[in-house]
């Protein structure tokens, strides 16, 4: 075995360093450290992982791992960003489920820094393919550097209370949205698309399950501990019922990760799939769709007719117009029926917004913001509202008004302008998921198109009742959903190319 720990004194020779790093390369990445060298490393490391806990505790056990792991696994991110893309769903889904287990930590942060390190392989690999550019071109992608642009702005808006407000505003607001960019770049195959949703249907079945545990076992010590903080129960106990959030940030979150898989489903129901998968897939969709009337989000509710609606639009026949009359009927019966399930006397509400209190109250908060957006046409400045404007800018006037609306915090926070800029990139993303469903002629690619279209209405609606697009995992879904929809036309276009190679070589 050769010893890589022999070094001669003094400034290596190039050569030798070449061979050191090739030795060093092969140890590791090939031998995968099953060799004297791996055996002896891994002896050290845990002699002094023992020793330390001994002496100062599981603090710096824990340290210990985290500072050998870590850097293979920024490496792996960097270097094989399909593998980080996966790592960035997974942690979207459970990021709120160290905070549920007490763990402490700048969880926020790491997020961030994940979506640095796979924005910096996508910078990395567009060099090594000579700065081309041409795989983002799109019409959304000009949107999106529009809307960024404008945010960027706000850093000078002249009616900002806090400059510091914007500043842990537009991280969020930034990083998420450049997401998008790592996601048109990264995926290139029909076969990884499949792999992302597997992922995703397992991540949305662990978040229904435990929405079913909560609501039928109960919470656990640290959630409860939650649920007694004073001001939550106000929010969060309804008619004598707990409202359910599961392994997300707050119920409004839960109901909505619930709703845009049962969506995806509803489109995979029309492939050419065989009967068991189609009744997997329906009582799939039931699954999510039970769980999510624990959440008690009345938004919700009215997300499966709307996106039903533009469903029977775009997927127009017979069959489809069949089912959505049978589906809107048993809707009709659902909020008619007299019932004393706290669930769905919640839902029925939805349906009848004028007799509640909740809904009366916001559209007072909105007619009385008015007259402030109308007189401010670049509005108050990124974070004026919320939590950030009571921590940065405590007593302004924007500070204690709650938006309650992602559409109405655009309009306070960024003015008209903003607003507009904001619904014209809605608009192009909708156009464009159109335009692609009607142009896609692979079947399964089609359906891909259709659901992340109807995905993104579905998120549209969302956002009026409530701030759809700024938790985890919803705003990272967003921007893979929206990259999606130019992904599967690119994809079938370039499956297109294939077939007529292929053809024109079998003529030959």
């Amino acid at each position: 075995m050769e010893n890589i720990f022999h070094y001669k004194i003094g400034r290596p020779s190039p050569k030798e360093s070449k061979s050191f790093f090739k030795t060093l390369t092969r140890l590791v990445f090939v031998e995968k450290l099953y060799n004297t060298a791996g055996i002896i490393l891994l002896a050290l490391i845990g002699i002094i992982m023992a020793i330390g806990t001994a002496f100062y505790g599981a603090t710096f056990g824990i340290m210990l791992i985290l500072l050998v792991t870590i850097p293979p696994v920024v490496y792996c991110i960097v270097v094989y960003p399909k593998f980080g893309i996966m790592i960035l769903l997974v942690m979207a889904y459970m990021l709120f489920v160290l905070a549920q287990l007490g763990i402490d930590g700048p969880v926020g942060t790491l997020m961030d820094g994940l979506q640095v390190l796979l924005l910096l392989g996508v910078l990395i690999k567009v060099k090594k393919d000579n700065n081309d550019w041409s795989i983002f071109k799109s019409p959304i992608t000009t949107v999106i550097f529009l809307w960024l642009g404008y945010n960027l702005l706000e850093f000078g808006n002249p009616a900002a209370s806090s400059r510091l407000a914007w500043v842990y505003t537009i991280r969020s607001v930034a990083i998420v949205a450049l997401s998008y960019f790592v996601f048109m770049y990264n995926i290139r195959s029909v076969k990884y698309i499949r792999t992302l949703f597997i992922l995703l249907a397992i991540l949305s079945f662990i978040g229904a399950a435990y929405g079913f545990k909560q609501e039928y076992i109960g919470f656990n010590q640290h959630e409860q501990a939650y649920l007694d903080t004073p001001g939550i129960p106000a929010l969060l106990f309804i008619d004598g019922h707990w409202r359910k959030f599961s392994i997300f940030s707050d119920p409004v979150a839960f109901a909505y990760n619930m709703v845009m898989p049962s969506i995806f489903i509803i489109c995979m129901l029309t492939m050419q799939i065989k009967l068991w998968q189609k009744i997997a897939l329906g009582v799939l969709a039931l699954f999510f769709l039970d769980a999510m009337l624990f959440s008690g989000t009345r938004g919700a509710n009215i997300l499966i007719p709307g996106a039903l609606f533009l469903f029977a639009i775009l997927k127009y026949n017979r069959k489809i117009l069949i089912g959505t009359g049978i589906a809107a009927l048993f809707i009709v019966f659902l909020i008619n029926v007299p019932t004393s399930n706290p669930n769905l006397r919640r839902f029925q509400t939805a349906f009848k917004p004028n007799h509640d209190d909740s809904y009366n109250l916001r559209k007072m908060n909105q007619k009385r913001i008015q007259p402030y957006i109308l007189t401010h046409p670049l509005g108050g400045g990124l974070g004026a509202t919320g939590e950030w404007g009571k921590r940065f800018a405590p007593g302004s006037y924007l500070a204690d008004f709650p938006p309650d609306s992602g559409y109405i915090r655009v309009a306070v926070e960024e003015g008209p302008i903003g607003l507009l800029i904001f619904c014209t990139f809605m608009f192009v993303i909708l156009k464009t998921g159109i335009n692609n469903y009607y142009l896609i002629e692979n079947e399964e690619l089609k359906t891909y198109c259709l659901a992340m279209t109807l995905i993104v209405f579905a998120y549209n609606l969302a956002n009026f009742p409530q701030e759809a697009l700024v938790q985890f995992p919803s705003n990272i879904l967003f921007y893979l959903e929206v990259a999606l929809i130019n992904i599967t036309l690119r994809l079938d276009i370039s499956l297109k190319e294939k077939a007529a190679n292929a053809l024109k070589f079998n003529h030959q």
